[in-house]
């Protein structure tokens, strides 16, 4: 969680309207599809559920 935290921080600190548009176009679909991956494993822990009993 350290590093999906450190990547977050990164990307907060960059001022995107000094990244190249080619750059931010790229960065974007990255983002989203990053953004498409952590959602499924938030759903998937969230459907975990305790021991039965």
């Amino acid at each position: 969680m350290r590093e999906l935290s450190a990547a977050i921080d990164h990307l907060a600190v960059e001022d995107p309207s000094e990244v190249p548009r080619l750059q931010l176009t790229e960065q974007l679909i990255e983002l989203h599809w990053q953004m498409a991956r952590l959602q499924a494993e938030i759903a998937r822990r969230t459907s975990v559920r305790g021991p039965s009993r």
